[in-house]
């Protein structure tokens, strides 16, 4: 659980973060999750564009689809924030993120009723 103050600068080094990337021009252009303008529903119209061209084209499709909900849970953390440090993220910013993904653990707490 996190405090308000705890949330309330996770939300600011997102903005920060996000509008760093998209004024350095960082994001691959096909980026389409967590970005502003850049909705999933953006990335499946362009994927049916493709589609259609193709089909017109005569030429053959094929889709493969993957579930990546849990794809940052497999992050390499120290990868991260090398590659943030390669992007420009330095100093405090990357000192914070360093802290705020070293040693984190996850737990859940059940009430006692519950467990009878």
């Amino acid at each position: 659980m996190l405090s308000v103050f705890d949330k309330l600068l996770e939300k600011l080094m997102y903005f920060r973060i996000s509008d760093f990337l998209e004024k350095h021009n960082i994001l691959y252009k096909y980026q389409f999750g967590f970005r502003k303008y850049h909705s999933t529903s953006i990335a499946l119209i362009d994927m049916i564009d493709n589609i259609y061209d193709n089909m017109d084209k005569k030429n053959t499709t094929i889709g493969v689809f993957l579930d990546l909900q849990k794809a940052f849970d497999t992050v390499d953390h120290e990868i991260l924030l090398y590659k943030m440090y390669l992007y420009g993220v330095r100093g405090i910013v990357l000192h914070w993120f360093r802290d705020y993904l070293t040693n984190r653990q996850q737990f859940v707490k059940l009430p006692m009723c519950l467990l009878i």
